[in-house]
């Protein structure tokens, strides 16, 4: 039986709130917000990445849960409300994450991260064997970050691993099992691990025996908004949360974040600044164009196009803790906004950790070009804001290739708060870029929670009751024709780097 705490909302006329959780890939966020959409209280706590060799990229899943058992009982504390307040608790995380455990529920290895790369022969070979089986299938094409290559490449080097192996959670699942002792999915995170058909909304026989994966690894499938169950007496020990407190399944970042800022109809467009750069675009039904991939929206009979590359905010995180220690985001974002545009001939490409669209090139390496000894901390700032806004203008290149059109885009991510990196971006691309009041996953998490619950009556109801828009921004004419200059540049010399990366790479490996 569910708890008091959900039941208690039934008929009366009380104060509801809704805890969001959502894993990022630098930290762990818990977002407490009202049934007016207004947040309460927040807290943030650091997940750590492991890179064992180059394009690897691993965190630990009991690390996550610690971040958590951190960060809810902070956020409470900000929001200054008894535990047993909380009606209903969403959670989201990165695509794609797989997390095996064995029979005890002990995690058998460290999770491979969504921008991991080291997949990519078990990509290509997939593809090969079954390429358009596969898209058909799942509604996109198979590429190194995406689970069935991961497992791929775990049956191929640790077959010790798969062979312990009795479940499969994606990332957000295994924090909600931590939570209320479940284990089951929704199905736009099954699209996202490349296993699930779209046609059946189930999972796929076919594609797990492409990988000879154990069908009885998959978790259930039910609906986002679904609650699974409710907090456990252990969990409630760690968490500070009240047992029994309803729990619903959730989705993906990017589908609940697109959710929670109202891009919830074919035509709008969104654009995340977070630790990856992406660009989406809602659809009636699945467009499939790979490499551009599809998933399931929140609402039924939606789905959004989503393109990619491996470095934003991460980017913006590695530039701040090399030279801006003291001040940290203000301090850096205060000198972007005073250096002019073009970064006194300082350019950047962001390929940290090489990169995926609309280059697909994991051998990609990052650069700052035309240094100077003129050159200071105002430029290097300036330099990662036009350079990440370039990145994601390469990206709107290519999807318009594909036919897909945007007009009025909106933000997401935590990056949405800088007005000096809202004003590149709509200068670099062209675009009038709006933001709502709150645009990152956690929000989207805690709203998708209360549909579950019963705090509102329905998604469009959700949407109505706390999705507000804090303001357009417009490109300016002079700031567009300097920097469609500039991007030409960019490319041109993206080209001429490639190769050069490439020699390095096999210089040194």
């Amino acid at each position: 039986m569910l708890s008091s705490p959900h039941n208690a909302y039934q008929g009366r006329d009380v104060q509801k709130y809704l805890l969001g959780i959502d894993l990022g890939a630098g930290s762990l966020k818990a977002t407490i917000i009202d049934d007016t959409g207004r947040i309460k209280g927040e807290a943030a706590h650091p997940v750590t990445t492991s890179i064992p060799r180059f394009g690897w990229s691993e965190q630990s899943p009991p690390e996550w849960f610690a971040a958590l058992c951190a960060a809810v009982p902070a956020a409470l504390k900000a929001a200054a409300i008894p535990p047993g307040a909380i009606a209903g608790i969403g959670l989201s995380a990165g695509a794609h994450i797989p997390v095996l455990t064995d029979d005890k529920g002990t995690v058998l290895r460290p999770a491979i991260m969504w921008n991991d790369q080291r997949a990519a022969q078990e990509a290509a070979a997939l593809n090969e064997k079954a390429g358009d089986k596969i898209i058909a299938t799942a509604l996109n094409r198979a590429n190194p970050t995406w689970t069935l290559a991961m497992l791929a490449w775990l049956h191929a080097n640790e077959p010790s691993t798969m062979a312990r192996a009795t479940r499969l959670y994606l990332a957000k699942d295994y924090l909600r099992y931590c939570l209320t002792g479940t284990w089951e999915t929704d199905f736009s995170d099954a699209i996202g691990a490349l296993l699930a058909d779209n046609q059946t909304r189930n999972w796929s026989p076919e594609l797990a025996a492409l990988i000879n994966l154990n069908p009885a690894l998959l978790p259930p499938i039910v609906a986002p908004e679904h609650i699974v169950g409710g907090i456990t007496p252990e969990a409630a020990v760690r968490t500070g949360l009240a047992e029994g407190t309803p729990v619903i399944c959730g989705s993906n970042d990017t589908t609940v974040e697109c959710f929670g800022i109202g891009a919830n109809a074919p035509g709008i467009g969104a654009i995340k600044l977070a630790t990856a750069g992406v660009l989406y675009l809602v659809t009636q039904g699945p467009v499939v164009r790979p490499p551009i991939s599809c998933y399931p929206h929140i609402l039924p009979g939606l789905y959004y196009a989503a393109t990619g590359t491996n470095s934003c905010a991460s980017a913006h995180r590695w530039l701040r803790d090399l030279l801006f220690a003291e001040g940290g985001f203000e301090a850096m974002d205060a000198l972007a906004a005073a250096t002019p545009p073009g970064a006194r001939g300082l350019l950047f490409h962001p390929y940290l950790q090489g990169e995926r669209a609309p280059y697909w090139d994991p051998l990609l390496r990052a650069d700052f070009i035309g240094l100077t000894i003129s050159h200071g901390k105002p430029e290097f700032a300036r330099a990662l804001y036009e350079g990440l806004a370039f990145s994601i203008r390469d990206l709107l290149q290519a999807a318009r290739a594909e036919g897909f059109a945007f007009n009025t885009i909106r933000l997401m991510g935590g990056g949405s708060r800088s007005a000096t990196w809202r004003q590149i971006i709509a200068d670099v691309t062209g675009l009038a870029i709006e933001h709502t009041e709150a645009a990152d996953a956690s929000f989207g998490a805690a709203l998708l929670a209360g549909v579950g619950t019963g705090v509102f009556a329905d998604h469009q109801q959700a949407v109505a009751s706390c999705v507000r828009l804090a303001g357009t921004t417009r490109p300016q004419a002079k700031s567009q024709r300097f920097y469609d200059e500039l991007f030409g540049i960019y490319k041109e010399s993206q080209a001429a780097l490639s190769g050069i990366n490439h020699r390095l790479h096999a210089l040194i490996t």
